[in-house]
Order: structure tokens, then sequence, then C-alpha cells
């Protein structure tokens, strides 16, 4: 484990209960969240695409596909020139036109994220530290994790989440924005997109087994011969019609995400994991399958996303097992069962398959691992070709009806021995122009704010969230904000010289779901006397609310500035963890921290910015909560300090015991330190505290906070 040299950290224990919060009576003005979500789609549609090399276009004057070609290995080949392929419209040749190779990997270099070494505290049990979203221009793989759980076995479920996991953890690259959506809850993915892990791990936390297509088990178990006769038509028919709903539905929320991810930048992934896309058992109902297939292709191939499909079941064993019945079956019968379940598991795969063709991705089903096909499948996007022609005149107009017509692509590579991946096809209908205008209404603009994934930073703000609990309160997520003063428009009045500006301010907690949870609406109207203009525009303004939080959980807050006068914006985000504590979990508060000694007139040492220079100290403060030291249970708490730099480990303290302040019942304590900056790098830095009882190995005796800071 690298070591900063030089750090030295003293614990000092304050004997008397520090109060880091000042009880604030809970003002919640529920935001109308109605209004936000119908203005939601027309910001969406008014809003920008990022200009991003490798984004697929489709209109009157260009026709872009993208492929990746590998050769008999499997391996990616980077050297072939516009010459080496042949691209088809409707089975005719067309002349290309634009021809690159789109490097992503190149970019991103030697990234691999190397956690370090945690050999105190059981690694498990500890949160992540928290890491920045990326601006648009350093996205360098946008990536959607689509679970389909209402389509994969509670045992597929168990094999998803591990796979996701490892990934999430160990694979991850700085300049990866990355989703973890499920199909039964997909309405909420539009936020979801983040580099945090801490956000994506809660995300695959809540993904478990839900009742749909599949049982239990991948397989119905074989029944003994019923006297009966069996299931009559009418259940078959249920079955059917039942399977049919839960297949329309997960493809519908397919398209959805994809929808989701038209305005992110460059080419993107959506990694599908399913086990049973079976189109054949629909009959009557497969040409409407087809065509929402085709429609979820176009989508496809609009937004720039290339469809890969796990199948997390791995090799199969097709016999019979200890949940069959076999009872009153002859041998003969035992065969055909066995041949009709291979024959289910074959068409089960049908509907993944036609996605991953028809947008030139990837389908696993046989890999035990499901890490290594969730690599591979990430990886495929790292470096592919990007080819443009120029369509027929009549590629745009109606079919017969109105109707817009269906454009087959074909694209060969004449090398021989490779192998090419592309997309199949287009509807005859073109882009709509990016609109350059902005929304209008107060509400367009600040829920534009709210669900990119992006910071937006017209009105430059510093959000802090610091998590806290009283009795009579209950939880509550203390938020501050901080903006530059600079970015306002003031207006200077007449009689007594004072500037007065008006800001809208909007907070939103999305909960796991990414359903909107609580939030804050408020219009701040600032008035500044003459004497002080120049100290506020120095200093910055800070506003301070409590968001009370009725429900304990992950969330992920966002906030929405808005310059009434100028229509100016500013947003930011952060990963809030709500522990239940009146479960009596060991939990933490947020973490204040400030400079040692604290500067006159200096706004940069304070909690709401947390700048400091190095070679100076600071001092940090928490409280702890449901401290287990009753006189009937053993108990030892220590706390460590980890600082975490580019995500990984520069300092880890020694395990320190805490001194809960004589009060053995104590609901609460507080605990303070002093950390001195001695030779410290500049850059921005992540304070992990780790609070754990040294008796007890069970994860409700851990817990953890982080604050971040700058160093310069």
């Amino acid at each position: 484990m690298p070591e900063l040299r030089g750090i030295s950290l003293a614990i000092e224990i304050s004997a008397s209960k520090l109060r880091l919060f000042m009880k604030t009576k809970a003002l919640l003005c529920i935001l109308v969240l109605c209004i936000l979500i119908c203005s939601k789609d027309q910001a969406s549609a008014q809003q920008t695409p990022v200009p991003t090399p490798g984004v697929i276009r489709i209109n009157v004057n260009l026709v872009q596909v993208d492929a990746v070609v590998t050769d008999a290995k499997g391996k990616p080949v980077k050297d072939l020139k516009a010459g080496d392929f042949e691209l088809l419209q409707d089975g005719k040749v067309q002349k290309i036109r634009n021809f690159e190779f789109v490097r992503v990997k190149d970019t991103l270099g030697s990234m691999t994220v190397r956690p370090g070494s945690m050999p105190v505290v059981n690694s498990a049990a500890v949160a992540l530290p928290p890491t920045s979203t990326p601006k648009p221009n350093e996205v360098r793989r946008t990536i959607a994790l689509v679970v389909d759980d209402i389509g994969l076995s509670q045992d597929s479920i168990v094999h998803t989440r591990e796979a996701l996991r490892k990934w999430i953890n160990n694979e991850m690259q700085p300049g990866d924005l990355v989703s973890v959506v499920r199909t039964n809850a997909a309405m909420g993915a539009l936020q979801q997109f983040t580099s945090d892990r801490r956000l994506l791990n809660a995300a695959v936390d809540r993904v478990k087994y839900q009742p749909g297509r599949i049982g239990v088990e991948s397989f119905e178990p074989f029944r003994g011969v019923a006297t009966d006769g069996g299931p009559g038509l009418a259940d078959v028919g249920f079955r059917i019609g039942l399977a049919d709903a839960y297949l329309v539905s997960s493809i519908n929320s397919i398209r959805y995400v994809m929808q989701g991810l038209r305005d992110l930048p460059g080419r993107k992934s959506l990694i599908l994991f399913a086990e049973d896309m079976n189109l054949n058992a629909l009959d009557r109902q497969r040409m409407g399958i087809e065509d929402r297939l085709q429609q979820l292709s176009d989508e496809a191939n609009r937004s720039s996303v290339v469809i890969h499909a796990i199948d997390p079941r791995g090799v199969v064993f097709l016999g019979p097992t200890v949940s069959d019945n076999l009872s009153g079956r002859s041998p003969q019968q035992i065969a055909a069962s066995i041949g009709g379940r291979a024959s289910d598991y074959i068409n089960s795969q049908d509907g993944m398959v036609l996605l991953t063709q028809r947008t030139g991705g990837l389908f696993f089903g046989s890999s035990n691992d499901l890490a290594t096909p969730l690599s591979r499948a990430i990886d495929d996007g790292d470096g592919y070709y990007l080819l443009g022609y120029q369509p027929e005149d009549d590629t745009f107009a109606p079919g017969s009806g109105g109707a817009a017509r269906y454009h087959s692509i074909s694209l060969r590579v004449k090398r021989p021995g490779l192998k090419v991946r592309s997309r199949t096809g287009f509807f005859g209908i073109r882009d709509a122009a990016p609109s350059t205008s902005s929304p209008q209404t107060r509400e367009a603009q600040i829920a534009k704010a709210l669900v990119s994934p992006f910071t937006t930073a017209d009105l430059r703000v510093r959000l802090t969230t610091l998590f806290s609990s009283t009795d009579t309160e209950g939880a509550y997520i203390k938020v501050l904000l901080h903006f530059d003063a600079h970015d306002l428009t003031f207006t200077e009045e007449a009689a007594d010289g004072a500037r007065s500006a008006t800001v809208d301010v909007v907070l939103v907690a999305f909960d796991e779901n990414g359903d909107p949870a609580e939030s804050v609406n408020k219009t701040w109207s600032l008035r500044v006397a003459q004497e002080k203009y120049e100290e506020v525009l120095r200093k910055g303004l800070v506003y301070s609310v409590p968001v009370p939080i009725k429900k304990a959980g992950p969330y992920q807050l966002r906030a929405a500035l808005r310059d009434a006068t100028s229509q100016k914006l500013g947003s930011a985000m952060q990963f809030v963890d709500v522990p239940d504590v009146k479960s009596g979990r060991l939990a933490l508060t947020g973490i204040v921290v400030t400079a040692d000694p604290p500067v006159a007139d200096d706004p940069e040492g304070t909690p709401a910015l947390r700048i400091f220079n190095s070679g100076g100290a600071i001092s940090y403060a928490y409280e702890v909560f449901n401290p287990s030291a009753r006189a009937s249970e053993k108990s030892q708490l220590e706390m460590q300090v980890r600082l975490y730099r580019d995500s990984e480990i520069v300092y880890q303290g020694a395990p320190t015991a805490l001194n809960t302040g004589g009060e053995p019942d104590a609901k609460r304590f507080a605990v303070g330190g002093r950390m001195q900056l001695t030779k410290i790098l500049p850059g921005t830095y992540i304070m992990q505290i780790i609070v754990f009882d040294s008796l007890r190995k069970e994860r409700s005796h851990i817990a953890s906070q982080t604050i971040d800071f700058e160093v310069r």
C-alpha cells in the first residue's frame, strides 16, 4: 500500500457531546413532480446532444453504420480501410463516403482502479469511497446493465448479482458512465447513470427474484401423469397470455432505457441479462413481437446503442433432476419430455439472439463464469469502425398506407477469415434535427438539470450532504449549497445601494428505484447591504436546508439552482446512504471538516467548501449512533481513518479505541479528531472514517462515512 509520508494523525476524543447540527424545524415543500415529469419529455426533446465522435446518424444526406470486425480467434481487427468493406442497403451496394476507426480503449489508457490493501476492517462491510461523475467530454464508455428480473430464475438472479458486483468493484474504469436497471422498475433509469460505485452497488442490491415468466427454477419440473387428463386449454392459454404480457413488458422497458441513452455521448452498450425471450411460444402474437423487436432495433440504431445479451444459466443440464416427478411415464414419454425441455431451452434464447444480431452485439449462452462474458461485452465497444453513405432519394419516402418502410443493411468484409458485426436495418424516418433552444418555463429548466447525469456549471455550486438524526425530527440530510455570487445577477436598489437577487433552489432525493422520494422546492430572495456586497462576491453564498428522510436506504440527492433573472442553471449530485438508526445497528453521522485553526474571514476552510493548504491542519467531527457498550455485552469500539486520492489509498491509520465519554448506555456520542497535512500533494482527497467493534465480526457492528476535500 502506498503510504503518505509526513502525515501525523492525532485522535482527540471529545469529553462533551459535540453539536454537529443546529436543531432546525423540518421544512418540506413538496415539489410538484407531476409538472416536472410532464416537462421532462419537453426538456429531453430540446436537449442538444453532446457532439461526440462515433454517434450514429440517419438523415437524407448520411446514414452511418458502426461495426466491429474480429479475426478467427475473436480478436478485434483495427487496420482495415474503407476499400475492405462492402455496404449494401436493401441488397444494393452503396458508396462509402465517410470512414473512421473510433478508438475508445486507447483514450482510456491504463487506469485500472487499485483499491489498495485493507487488512484491518472487513472490506465487504465497508462502503467504497465515492468517485466524481465525469464531464460529457470525459465519458469514454456509457454502459446500461439491464437485468430482466421478471425473466430470470432465483439461481440466475444470484449469479447475475455476483457478476455485476465483481465488474463494478474491480473492472469499472474512470470515464465509465454506468447504470444498473431492472426491467421491473425501469422508469428511474434516466437519472441513475453514474460513475459512483456506491450507487451502483446499491442498485445491484435491489436485484432480487420477481415472479414473472420464470419460476424459482429455470425449467418447470416434470409432473406425474395426472388422472384428470392434465391441464386444460384454458390453463394453457392463460399461461401463454401471461408469458406474452411479461415479455412485452420487458421489451418496453428495454426500449425505455434506450430512449434515455439517446442524449448521452458516444456509442453505448446495453448488456441484457435474461434467460427467457421465447418468441415461438407466443404463436398468434409473434408478428406483434416481431414488430416490437424491429422497432427496438431501430431505436438502438438511432440511440447509438449496441445490445449484448447474457443468459446467466450457463451450461445447462436438461435431463431429469430431483425436482422432476416421472411417476407414471414410460421411457418414451420421459425421452419426449426431455426433448421438449431441450426445445424450450433453445427457443427461450430466440429474442436475445435476434436483438444482438440486429444491433451488432454479442450473445453469451453457455458460460458458468458470468464475469468473463460481461467483461467481453463491455470491452467489445473499445474500438469500432464507423461507415457512412448517402442513401437513395426514396429511402425516406413513405410506403403503402403512409407507413415508414424498413430498410435492410448488410456489411461484408472483403479480407478472408474475418467476421463483421453491424446493425441490420432502420426505418425510413430521418433523425430530428437537434434543437439549440432551451426550455422556457422554470419547471422545465429545473427538470432538465435534475434528470441529466451531468452537472450544470453556468451557476457554479458545491454540494455537501451530511446525514444526521434526532429523536424529535427523525433522520434527515443536512444540505449545504455553496455557490459563486459572481454568477448571479444582482439588481442595485436606488435608495440605499443594496443588491438583490432571486435564486430558485430545488432538492430531490431519488430512492433506490430512481423514483423521487423527498424534495424541497424554495425560492430564495437575497438582499445584500451595500457595504457587504464585495464580501459576498469574495466569499460566495451558502444555502443550508434539512431534507427529511422517512425511510432508510440509499439515495441520490440532486440539487438544481436557477438564477431567476438570467435563468442560469447550476446542478450537483451526491450519493447518501441513510442508515436505520432505530434498528440498533452501528451508524455514523456525516463528517464535518474545517481548517484548524480556523482562518478569520476565509470561506475556503469551512464545512461547505473544504479547501485547505498543504502543510496546514484540519479538524473533523462526527457522532456515533448505537454503540453496544452495555454491561451485559462485550464491546470495544475502534475507529480507523483512510485517505483516498484518485481511487487509491494513500494513507491508512492504525485502529484507535473510542471512548463513549463515560456513558455506557449512551445511544450516541461525539468524536473529534485532527489531521496534519504535512508534505501532502495537491489534489482532491476522500477521507473515510470506519468505526467497528473489534470484538464482533457482524456487518451490523461496522459503520463508515466519507467526505471529500481539496488540498492545494
